[in-house]
């Protein structure tokens, strides 16, 4: 039995990959077929060069993909065989090709749905965060207005002291009553 590798694959694997599976495209076989041819050339699972050619390796060949099915189509059409079992077998692997870019295209789109939610999560709880601050600055706000006012009728009582005490130069005397508020009173 040899025995199985779990290394790195290289550029040179990659390609001879590629053109097993083109080929096997373009003879109307399977890919299955295709992975098992590849993985006893380089001592690998079928399932592992499976996976490398579904996760990596058929992005970068798309438009030689569907050369390689349109050649498949072509020779089939010129073969007085071509029956409909075949035209079946074409459909099906179509199919499955497709199904397999729909399954690739959906997980990119819950994985960036994901990251959006995530991101929506973050800016609600800054949002509650700086509504929050906005709520302490409006209550700051409002003492620091309350104090404000509070000085001004403390300087307006004075003001009005000042002129009382020019026109009762000292006739009249203050004293402040138990609320604070100052009160004349005579001598």
């Amino acid at each position: 039995m040899v025995p199985i590798r779990q290394d790195a694959w290289s550029k040179d694997e990659d390609v001879l990959l590629a053109e097993v599976v083109l080929r096997h495209i373009r003879e109307a076989s399977t890919q299955l077929a295709a992975f098992e041819e590849v993985g006893k050339k380089l001592s690998r699972t079928p399932a592992a060069c499976g996976f490398r050619w579904n996760s990596l390796i058929r992005k970068q060949y798309e438009p030689a993909i569907t050369l390689a099915k349109k050649q498949r189509k072509e020779q089939k059409k010129s073969q007085p065989e071509y029956n409909l079992e075949l035209a079946c077998e074409d459909q099906s692997l179509d199919l499955i090709d497709e199904a397999i870019d729909l399954l690739i295209k959906s997980k990119s789109y819950f994985s960036e749905l994901a990251k959006n939610e995530a991101s929506l999560q973050e800016t609600l709880a800054e949002n509650l965060q700086l509504k929050q601050h906005l709520h302490q600055l409006e209550k700051e706000y409002m003492t620091v207005q309350e104090d404000y006012q509070s000085l001004l009728e403390i300087m307006e009582k004075a003001r009005k002291m000042v002129i009382f005490q020019e026109e009762d130069q000292g006739s009249m005397r203050f004293q402040m009553d138990a609320n604070g508020n100052l009160e004349k009173v005579k001598k």
